[in-house]
């Protein structure tokens, strides 16, 4: 499986979602590493089987044991904190920003990678988890490594593509089930 596979999968009206996975596997700003971190970790974000089973081939072939895990620890300490300061920010109640989140987050300290390519996967599955106050959190910590504005756009233009291509295969599949059940009745 590969991106290759995912671009064969997807429906004739989703051809632009085929030509930005091609455009995007080729990203010239974005290091190796922090690509292919960039698209595991946004893969495993959107929750689709099939997009996460493509990419982690393809993302095996490019980063070593310790980026893989890292991003694979990035999509899941995300899906924690995504949640917890979502809520916090979004809460009227200002007492909760006072609060010390008690939940263990040793992993973003120690991710096993740099430390930049582990805060811009954090960044591409807090946009695609839709917490505001982390991404403002992870894009200092970018900013403060000295990544450019135009690398933090690459890994989010990655992790919308690839989302959007896990939403598009997700409705192909709930649709070919109702056409069978269709034919069916």
């Amino acid at each position: 499986m590969s991106i290759d596979t995912l671009k064969s999968a997807l429906p004739d009206y989703a051809r632009d979602l085929k030509l930005n996975l091609s455009s995007l596997a080729d990203e010239e700003t974005l290091t190796q590493q922090q690509l292919w971190g960039t698209f595991l970790a946004s893969a495993i974000a959107s929750r689709n089987a099939e997009v996460i089973a493509a990419i982690e081939a393809q993302a095996a072939e490019k980063l070593s044991p310790e980026a893989l895990t890292a991003a694979r620890s990035a999509a899941a300490i995300m899906g924690m904190n995504n949640i917890y300061y979502r809520f916090v920010h979004l809460s009227s109640n200002e007492e909760y920003h006072t609060m010390p989140a008690r939940l263990r987050m040793n992993v973003i300290g120690k991710p096993g990678v740099e430390k930049a390519d582990f805060e811009l996967w954090s960044l591409a599955v807090s946009a695609i988890n839709g917490c505001g106050m982390c991404i403002d959190s992870h894009e200092r910590e970018l900013l403060k490594h000295g990544l450019k504005s135009e690398a933090i756009q690459a890994s989010i233009r990655i992790a919308a593509v690839v989302h959007a291509v896990a939403v598009t295969l997700e409705a192909e599949a709930v649709s070919a089930q109702v056409n069978k059940a269709q034919e069916a009745a």
